[in-house]
């Protein structure tokens, strides 16, 4: 089988590791993959490299072209219809729900070839509430895809109840399916069979992500606060890199608190197995590799309410969905963790095969092999 991904993000994330995970484990299970990632003419082409032999990096718009929607993909459209028109494939992926959608369905009807769309957390949070005039395209798109994949239950009911059509409801719907992303191998080879509860009053909080707003460290300091008003003694460390100057310098007034740079993954691990819960209330998230990472250390996570991770488990198998901006609700789920920790740790390493991307990349066959 072959497929046509179109994939303008795998070049605009900086770091590939995620989506070359994904591909690779698409080539291991026999299917012939393409991936065309059109870029601005800025891009530094010595980066071509990390992104795979199956890989075409494609310089097609200007970096201003982001601003006019319409002027930027009809510039990324001409160069696809110039480079795959003569080329045979089965079905087509697109990686986003407004840009790479767009892209996938003006050149389905020309290909005459179904295409799958995915729905991004920029998709929710971006395009469709600061984008309006876009919101009938983006139903079009929905409305011809073979398949609408979702990372995330809470995304899925958002887009069908909040943007599709009473009408069209159900066909949409109907054809819409939840998948989540699969992790780094390393971490299901090295998985912590041996976590255990500490027995003190000590508390060991993580978060592994940028330091900035969206990801909200400065709210889990103030509920580690609130621990150790409750006689805990906590400590709240943050593995990731410094974006957000202001939010670094209110963490450091914390004397419990500790940022560290970005780690490798052979001396992440470490961090992971260290701590006692994983505590990440983004604002935003489309789904999170990091939770997946931490449950496979036997570390229970709490996650967002209505973003990235909530829904992939019942509420207290593997930890607890909060209010990203309620530092007492984020102190309470901790303490329901800590009141049954052996369980929800347990949980947590066996559930983690869930992330698998062996087992996701079958799933996907069997999608492309259903839109034929």
């Amino acid at each position: 089988m072959k497929v046509l991904h179109i994939n303008s993000y795998y070049a605009a994330s900086g770091s590939p590791g995620f989506y070359k995970n994904f591909y690779e484990a698409q080539l291991r299970i026999g299917l012939d993959i393409t991936v065309f990632v059109p870029v601005p003419y800025n891009l530094d082409p010595a980066k071509k490299k990390q992104y795979g032999e199956y890989s075409q990096v494609m310089k097609t718009h200007n970096p201003m072209d982001r601003f006019i929607f319409h002027v930027k993909h009809a510039k990324i459209l001409k160069e696809a219809r110039r480079r795959f028109s003569g080329e045979k494939f089965d079905v087509i992926h697109a990686h986003s729900l407004f840009s790479n959608g767009y892209v996938a369905w003006k050149l389905s009807k020309q290909l005459g070839i179904p295409y799958v769309v995915a729905v991004r957390n920029t998709d929710v949070n971006t395009f469709f509430r600061y984008m309006p005039h876009l919101r009938g395209t983006a139903r079009k798109i929905l409305r011809d895809a073979g398949r609408v994949l979702f990372i995330n239950e809470p995304y899925r009911e958002f887009v069908i109840e909040e943007h599709v059509p009473a009408d069209q409801k159900k066909e949409i719907s109907d054809k819409t399916l939840v998948i989540p992303n699969g992790i780094d191998k390393f971490w299901h080879a090295n998985k912590n069979q041996n976590k255990q509860k500490r027995t003190d009053r000590g508390l060991k909080l993580l978060t592994v992500g940028q330091i900035n707003r969206n990801k909200n460290n400065f709210t889990v300091a103030k509920a580690a606060e609130i621990l150790i008003n409750r006689g805990f003694d906590v400590t709240y460390t943050v593995v990731g890199e410094q974006k957000d100057k202001k939010i670094f310098r209110a963490l450091q007034k914390y004397p419990f608190v500790k940022c560290v740079p970005p780690k490798p993954k052979e001396e992440l691990i470490n961090y992971y197995r260290a701590a006692d819960v994983f505590v990440l209330p983004s604002i935003t998230e489309t789904f999170g590799l990091v939770y997946p990472e931490a449950m496979t250390q036997g570390l229970p996570v709490i996650y967002s309410k209505g973003q990235g991770f909530d829904e992939q488990f019942e509420e207290g198998t593997v930890g607890y969905h909060v209010n990203s901006k309620n530092e007492e609700e984020i102190a309470d789920r901790i303490m329901d963790i800590m009141g049954n920790y052996e369980t929800i740790s347990r949980n947590c390493i066996q559930l983690s095969d869930k992330f698998d991307w062996a087992k996701i990349a079958g799933e996907y066959r069997r999608i492309y092999k259903d839109c034929r």
